[in-house]
């Protein structure tokens, strides 16, 4: 009898803490069959990971591919980073349920909110679906590379059944109890859970906050008691002020759905220098409630180049750097290599600083970048996103004796227009987040794949996770890096059959070079529809990738095989 696939003497990291260990794996269709020392019985296919370490493979629980995979179902960049389940639909925003008449606004909402082209959105995609079953339907046509699961978006909800009044109207009790069913609904049709988002940054094109910001805490219950009925779970995205009262809402759902809770968590310091959600999780943990805060597993930002739309100066009130602003990418780096309007941009700079009062820091600017927040991420191949305080855009002015307008200016001329500076907003402080990430209600995440496409790419944070926190800082053991890749992640998606290296679980795995595994430089490109740009990220050490027992990755680089699955909700009807 042979297998399949075999996969021989690798070093086996099982996912569920459990000593790693020198093994074999044999793969039948998408399932593993035999794991352990020695499998007798050849493969069809024979992989040597001799050397490598052999992983389940990752999940991650934040991304916003909603739109992208109607057109992208290789899923780039989350495949390239050894991820074979992801979770889309968060932070309130989906593509389902929808009115044919009302397409048009969510395209726009997910534009505004988490910076997808429009058009892209409303060429890309088929619009052939009103209920939210029926957008599953379509995208499982796509044939997606790896395992999708879905969250249906509290503003499409609102808005099918308020119409208009979504965004700024309360609802009736009618309306709470029919935006409640749907939602409920849509989770029997198969979407796993349902989101919300509270952040007031997040608005439509007019300046509004989207449908749901506001809506009343007898909504968000009654939407969670048919969600959790379902069998689905709720994921939301709150308000820092005040943090209380969002907690306590928090809780009020998630004692409403009995089911758990999946929320946005980025460190916030408390009053005994613990997290300052850490004593209402306690409490609710302790009333026997299941929550899990995900975090980034490092500093989320911008970037900021010639290649983005976050240059050195904002919103500016000048006429140079507004011109820069509004010339194409390919032209801008020509325009800056003009000595003289190379000079403007500078004395524009540097003015725009005096006027604020704020000198070289440009720490509380509203126009220009906050430079002890900005770091430049060099020109190797695997950007630096380590750096510590005094490595900050300021002090590398300061430390050349210039301004850092000039210092700006300098390295993207330096770099031919292709580097980047990071500029962090989320988890600053690096030093915090190893016991952060450690705690059991804490998993790493939010790098945002198939969002922000033109400023932001953090889509990569599987890799950085392995190459910062285990091989370079050696803060994780290797099974304690992988368990918080995999198993730990799976404490929300609750996927029986995957997260683990075991036999019977399906055949979704990793083979690394461990030693190799780290991103490579953002760099932007026009593979969108109408070539509209994003920004990507590869990545090195990856020898295979299997989803379902297929090989979709090989050597760093897509095979093209298209082995996911829609990974719907499981329950038939409402309790």
């Amino acid at each position: 009898m042979s297998h399949d696939i075999v996969i021989r003497n690798g070093l086996l990291v099982d996912g569920l803490l459990n000593p790693a260990s020198i093994g074999d794996i044999a793969i039948d269709g998408d399932t593993i069959t035999s794991l352990g020392t020695r499998v007798a019985a050849k493969g069809h296919r024979e992989i040597d990971a001799e050397g490598a370490v052999v992983t389940p493979g990752f999940i991650d629980l934040h991304t916003h591919m909603d739109a992208q995979i109607g057109w992208d179902p290789l899923l780039t960049p989350a495949s390239w980073h050894g991820v074979t389940s992801m979770l889309m639909g968060n932070c309130g925003v989906s593509f389902a349920p929808v009115r044919p008449e009302d397409k048009e606004l969510l395209a726009e909402m997910m534009e505004s909110v988490e910076d997808i082209p429009k058009q892209a959105i409303l060429d890309g995609l088929p619009w052939d679906w009103s209920s939210f079953g029926e957008y599953l339907d379509t995208i499982e046509q796509s044939a997606p590379a790896v395992n999708v699961a879905a969250l249906v978006g509290h503003a499409a909800t609102r808005f099918h059944v308020m119409g208009e009044r979504a965004v700024e109207g309360d609802p009736t009790e009618e309306d709470i109890a029919n935006i409640a069913a749907l939602a409920g609904r849509s989770v029997v049709e198969g979407a796993v859970g349902f989101s919300v988002n509270r952040l007031k940054a997040h608005r439509l094109p007019d300046g509004r906050c989207i449908p749901g910001t506001f809506a009343p805490e007898a909504e968000l219950v009654a939407i969670a008691a048919k969600v959790g009925a379902a069998g689905g779970f709720m994921q939301t995205v709150v308000e820092s002020h005040p943090l209380d009262e969002e907690l306590r809402i928090m809780r009020k759902q998630l004692e409403a759905a009995g089911t758990h809770m999946l929320f946005s968590a980025p460190w916030m310091p408390g009053a005994d220098g613990r997290s300052a959600y850490q004593p209402a999780i306690d409490e609710m943990r302790s009333a026997g409630l299941n929550i899990t805060g995900t975090t980034q597993p490092r500093a989320a930002g911008f970037l900021s180049s010639l290649s983005t739309p976050i240059l050195f100066c904002l919103r500016s009130r000048s006429e140079s750097w507004r011109k820069l602003q509004s010339t194409p990418v390919p032209q801008r780096l020509e325009l800056l290599r003009d000595v003289s309007f190379r000079e403007q941009l500078i004395r524009d700079g540097k003015e725009m600083a005096e006027a604020e009062h704020i000198g070289q820091t440009l720490s509380s600017s509203k126009f220009g970048l906050p430079c002890y927040k900005t770091f430049w991420m060099g020109t190797e191949l695997r950007p630096n996103y380590a750096q510590e305080q005094d490595q900050s855009l300021a002090h590398l002015a300061a430390s050349n004796n210039e301004h850092p307008v000039e210092t700006w200016i300098r390295l993207q001329l330096e770099s031919a227009g292709e580097g980047f500076f990071h500029v962090r907003f989320v988890n600053e402080d690096l030093s915090v987040l190893p016991e952060y990430m450690g705690a059991d209600w804490v998993v790493p995440g939010v790098g945002d794949a198939g969002a922000h496409v033109s400023m932001i790419m953090d889509a990569g944070w599987t890799s950085f996770f392995i190459s910062h926190w285990y091989r370079d800082t050696g803060t994780y053991s290797i099974e304690e890096t992988i368990h918080m890749l995999t198993s730990k992640q799976n404490r929300v998606l609750r996927l029986s059959d995957r997260g683990a290296l075991e036999v019977g679980k399906k055949a979704d795995i990793n083979v690394l070079d461990i030693d190799r595994v780290e991103e490579r430089q953002p760099r932007r490109v026009y593979d969108f529809p109408g070539e509209a740009p994003r920004l990507i990220q590869r990545a090195v050490g990856y020898r295979q990738t299997l989803v379902n027992g297929q090989i979709i990755l090989e050597n760093d680089e897509l095979t093209g095989h298209r082995a996911g699955t829609i990974l719907r909700n499981t329950q038939t009807g409402l309790k």
